[in-house]
Formats: structure tokens, C-alpha cells, sequence
């Protein structure tokens, strides 16, 4: 007896950039890409991922808090808003030589990024001095180096390029319909400008977004819509689910469901295949097989570490038994090294 195929979107028969990439992607056809079968689905992301990516090897990367608390944007996610009562006190800027102390016990760890966020609408001028400088330690360690810290001017972006930064996170959080339901002090064109600014100036961007916030579906596939339609897509695509804090309005939102996270991980892998979706905020909640899910859906990329910026994470020694576990390995080596040994 013979069973029917099920057909699936061919997304290599479809419009292409001249990167060889879409980038004019439709609602109706993302929608579609989630509608699929989850094996199906699972099974083209995890394809396509091969095409661009070595199979089982995860990129590890660390995390810092490098100004924490305080921050006037009313997120309604974040605990380090200054509209909500978490508990979490606001401190100052980091010492430089404290943050390289962190940034060496991260490669140590085997991360071969470090990724450095600072808990401002937007950095101040007086403050680009320590800044720039902590990027070009982290860059002596042969570490690729990235920064959140709000929106920039023009001529602090220049600056972050000429200290040699290699990736700037910009999360565009949700879809342009929902977004202002969740922040209310900066609009979706802002963050929007953002990355156009540090994507002209030459500096990798890092976007992707928070699901399980109280969207519906169609936010998710607004969401993938807008970071696969950039001019360029971005260089990494953190998918992350959201952190439930006490004190933040998103406190008591009901759970996502596990297998619509992993259909927005496949779905994100399908629409930019060469970039790096990366698995970030709420693997603690997360079981092993859930987590061997999203990798089989084209994450590779996690964030190390037993704490995000304020909430907490798996440690390394729990992230490295589960790699043994499921055959991966930590990516051996970062593209700076590389471009330098070579």
C-alpha cells in the first residue's frame, strides 16, 4: 500500500535577493510555513540549517549585565524598567577591568562571544569612553564581541565600528501590531532606525524577539516578517521566551505553548537560513528534550552561563552534559580566530 506525500513550500523555487536570500517574504506565506506538519517542518529547518551551518556544533556565547536597573523604557517584560516594582536596585556602569575579568572566565568556558547590555533608553555620550574600551579588550582576547544598550546616534555608532565591535543587539520584541501594547516609550520605527544605523555603518546586527508575551500567532508571523524583510538579514536571531518576573506586567501571562516556540525556531531558520538562530532567554524552564527540539529546528546558538543579564540560566556544566547527551559540541573556534589565524 502506498502513502501520499504531503507537499511542502519549496522556499528554494521562491524569489530570491541578490544574496541569494528573500527578503520580500508574505504573511500568508510564513503562516504557512507554521502551519506545517511539525515533523515536516522540523525536517526542512533542520535541512536547510546544513546548507549554511556545520551540523551539531552549537555556538556558546556570555552574557553581561554591564549597567543594570533603572532603565526610564516602561518594557513590559523587563525587570530593570523604572516603571516597575521588581526589587532589582539601579547600578552604575561596570569598571572596565571587572567586565574583562568576566569576559576571560567566559572563554575560559568555551564562549567565543561575549555579548555586553546596559540597561539605558540610550547610552550617554560621557559614557562611550569606557565603552569602546571595553570592546577592545574583549577584542584582544580573540572573543567576538557584542552590545545592547538602547538607541544610538549616529556618531556612537561610528564609534562602537571603530572600536571594533562585531554585533549590535536591537530586538525588535514582537510584531509592529503588538508591539505597542507591550512599550509605550519607544515606538517599532525606532528600533527600526536603530538597526539601520548600525546595518549602514558596517556593524553586524543582532535582532530577533520575545515570544509567549500574550501574542497570537499572527504577531509571531509579524515578528519573523519584519527580521526577514530587512535589507539584510541579520547576522544572529535570538528567540527568546519570555522570563515570567514578579512586578512586571507580564508576570501572570499564561505559557506558550512548547510547540509553537519550536515552530517560531524553524519557522525563523526557514525565512534566515544564514543566520544564526540563537535559543536565549527561558531554557531554564525548559526541559532536555524540548531544548533538543529547538536545536533540531536550527538553533545554534546559546547564551552560557547561570544568569541573563538579571534572571537566571542554566549553568555550563548543566548546557555541556546535555551536549554530550545529544552529540553537539561547542562551535571550536570564533570567526575572529579563525580570520586570524588564517
Amino acid at each position: 500500500m502506498q502513502h501520499e506525500v504531503q507537499s511542502t513550500p519549496d522556499i528554494k523555487t521562491l524569489n530570491i535577493h541578490n544574496d541569494g536570500l528573500r527578503h520580500d517574504w508574505s504573511r500568508a506565506e510564513i503562516s504557512d510555513l507554521f502551519d506545517l506538519p511539525l515533523m515536516d517542518l522540523i525536517f526542512q529547518a533542520q535541512t536547510v540549517h546544513r546548507q549554511h551551518f556545520p551540523a551539531n556544533e552549537v555556538q556558546v556565547s556570555s552574557l553581561l549585565s554591564i549597567k543594570t536597573g533603572g532603565c526610564p523604557e516602561d518594557c513590559a517584560y523587563c525587570p530593570q524598567s523604572s516603571h516597575h516594582n521588581t526589587g532589582l536596585p539601579a547600578a552604575k556602569l561596570l569598571q572596565v577591568q571587572t567586565v574583562l575579568e568576566e569576559a576571560q572566565r567566559a572563554k575560559d568556558g568555551g564562549a567565543t562571544r561575549f555579548c555586553m547590555g546596559g540597561a539605558w533608553r540610550s547610552p550617554k555620550d560621557r559614557d562611550m569612553d569606557v565603552i569602546t574600551a571595553m570592546i577592545e579588550g574583549v577584542n584582544d582576547m580573540g572573543m567576538e564581541t557584542c552590545m545592547t544598550l538602547g538607541m544610538l546616534s549616529p556618531s556612537q555608532t561610528i564609534r562602537l565600528k571603530e572600536a571594533g565591535l562585531d554585533y549590535y543587539n536591537h530586538n525588535v520584541d514582537s510584531s509592529p501590531e503588538y508591539y505597542e501594547k507591550i512599550i509605550t516609550t519607544r515606538t517599532y520605527e525606532d528600533r527600526l532606525n536603530t538597526l539601520a544605523l548600525v546595518r549602514d555603518a558596517g556593524i553586524n546586527v543582532c535582532s530577533g524577539g520575545i515570544v509567549g508575551m500574550g501574542e497570537t500567532a499572527n504577531d509571531r508571523t509579524g515578528m519573523i516578517q519584519t527580521l526577514a524583510n530587512l535589507p539584510e538579514h541579520p547576522g544572529s536571531v535570538p528567540i527568546n521566551m519570555l522570563v515570567h518576573v514578579e512586578g512586571t506586567p507580564l508576570n501572570k501571562t499564561e505559557p506558550l505553548d512548547n510547540f509553537d516556540f519550536i515552530r517560531t525556531i524553524a519557522v525563523s531558520k526557514l525565512t534566515m537560513p544564514a543566520s544564526v538562530v540563537r535559543l536565549s532567554a527561558g531554557r531554564l524552564e525548559m526541559s532536555d528534550e524540548m531544548q533538543a527540539m529547538c536545536f533540531m529546528a536550527g538553533a545554534s546558538s546559546i547564551f552560557a552561563g547561570s544568569k541573563l543579564l538579571t534572571t537566571e540560566n542554566p549553568d555550563q556544566k548543566t548546557d555541556m552534559q546535555l551536549f554530550e547527551r545529544l552529540g553537539l559540541k561547542p562551535s571550536a573556534i570564533c570567526k575572529k580566530e579563525h580570520q586570524k589565524a588564517s
